[in-house]
């Protein structure tokens, strides 16, 4: 059996699978932000493992047996967030998230030393690691001068797992302190932000062994000491693992709580002006290009607590056919935005509203705002040399056959939607562990799934869809222009 962990921002989540990658069960523990003042978004790492604790009890109560054969571990996790540890290994103030925005000024800062985009190949947005130290060094001196070692949040999981200080590429490319071309960290880059890399975690390929089981654990878990845990993937890449989208042209969709439109490459391919992501595969000598959204179901979430309806009967008011656009707009902007803006003062709107725009049209609204978005993030895409022919859907929004018809209308690709199974992050994570413990061929164990069905773009709705997104990317600077 293979475990994979993954620490998302609403929980964490243990996937087992068998040698032949049969999902044989799964645990949950749950998690909550704290958002102590406008634009911050924070988690106690303790929590992290707590809820990690409640996943995995919760999997070996309803499956003892086989969790006892686990043989190897994977990691993933939300990226860019700062962990911060003393010498003594002891967390020093909560973990800035990667939706938090308040080091945009020394993002910016960073962003005009022409060493960044240079040697890691993006932007240094807001949400990454290096400017969230850069913003601790000018507002908490006291503290930063106290930091030994900055994890991501999945290598603290793992430190608490291993007793190691260990990261992946695919990780800490989101940090700009990774020489992404070349993966490996940049002393040039850690210097700017007054760190080095005594501070920084070592590196392996996401495949490779990153420390085993302590025994504690191991004993109190009732399984083997010493279980190989992989040096896993941040949560995007560990998703491509799970869903096989690891060869050139590969690509999927993820509505998640952000929106992620990614895609795999065989080399490394930067064009950070276009505000996509180019990280570092979990798979050695592989790349991969991202467009970002940060509010995709969180938009929908949101119209939720606002009208007292859960999300799915808002989506089930809507029907099963696809409508035209009504006219009325949304900006899926709630907490700024990544590609292709790199925007973290921009906020949502609605326009267009009118005496009959009812509880049913904001939500189609709202679900043509984000699919909009993933447009943004495919035309950044394309500027960046990549051209996608088909995508498949993941994550929990992915639920919403409207949603996918939609969004397959936008970016007039066909949507594929997988066989049922569970194809996200944890299972990514569960193979990855599985190659790290066995030796196994990477490009064989991360395959594909069957398709189960495929959502065409409309062709009717096709030039409707095209007006209401040309009104769509004209609203951006309009509202830019009076919340600046």
């Amino acid at each position: 059996m293979y475990l994979g962990l993954d620490l998302g921002t609403s929980g964490v989540k243990a996937l087992l699978i068998d040698a032949g990658q049969t999902v044989v069960g799964s645990g949950h523990g749950s998690l909550d932000v704290s958002r102590p003042r406008p634009g911050w978004s924070e988690q106690d790492p303790s929590h992290w493992v707590r809820a990690c604790e409640d996943a995995i009890a919760e999997l070996r109560a309803s499956h003892p047996r086989q969790f006892a054969a686990v043989k190897g571990i994977g990691l993933s996790g939300q990226m860019h967030g700062a962990t911060l540890l003393d010498s003594a290994d002891k967390v020093l103030r909560p973990c800035i998230l990667w939706n938090d925005t308040r080091s945009h000024v020394e993002a910016a800062a960073l962003d005009a030393d022409p060493r960044f985009r240079k040697l890691t190949g993006n932007i240094v947005f807001p949400g990454f690691t290096a400017p969230k130290l850069a913003w601790m060094k000018n507002n908490e001196p006291a503290i930063f001068a106290k930091v030994a070692k900055v994890l991501l949040p999945k290598d603290f999981l793992r430190l608490w797992l291993t007793g190691e200080h260990i990261s992946e590429m695919s990780d800490s490319a989101g940090t700009s302190w990774l020489d992404v071309g070349e993966r490996r960290w940049s002393p040039e880059l850690l210097a700017a932000t007054s760190l080095d890399d005594k501070q920084m975690p070592s590196l392996v390929e996401g495949t490779e062994k990153a420390g085993g089981l302590r025994a504690e654990l191991a004993s109190k878990w009732g399984v083997e000491a010493g279980i190989p845990i992989a040096g896993g993937a941040g949560d995007n890449a560990a998703s491509a693992c799970g869903m096989g989208t690891v060869g050139a042209g590969h690509a999927f969709v993820s509505l998640g709580t952000s929106g992620v439109l990614f895609a795999a490459n065989a080399s490394y391919l930067p064009n950070p002006a276009s505000a996509v992501h180019t990280f570092c595969h979990a798979l050695p000598d592989t790349w991969h290009q991202m467009g970002v959204i940060l509010s995709a179901t969180d938009s929908l979430n949101w119209l939720s607590e606002i009208t007292g309806k859960g999300a799915g009967e808002l989506t089930a008011e809507l029907g099963d056919a696809l409508k035209a656009p009504t006219g009325v707009s949304f900006l899926p902007y709630l907490s700024g935005e990544r590609t292709p803006h790199n925007d973290s003062a921009i906020r949502g709107s609605f326009t267009g509203l009118a005496h009959e725009s009812s509880r049913a049209v904001l939500t189609q609204a709202v679900l043509e705002g984000v699919a909009f978005a993933f447009r943004d993030s495919l035309e950044a895409l394309e500027t960046a040399g990549t051209t996608l022919t088909r995508v498949t859907a993941i994550g929990g929004g992915s639920r919403s056959r409207y949603w996918l018809k939609s969004i397959a209308t936008a970016l007039q690709v066909p949507v594929d939607i997988p066989a049922d199974g569970d194809f996200g992050a944890a299972f990514g994570a569960a193979r990855l562990g599985l190659i790290a413990a066995t030796g196994a061929d990477p490009l064989v164990v991360c395959s594909a799934p069957r398709t189960d069905a495929t959502i065409e773009p409309d062709a009717k709705l096709g030039g409707a869809y095209a007006d209401a997104y040309h009104r769509y990317r004209a609203l951006y600077p309009a509202i830019r222009a009076v919340t600046a």
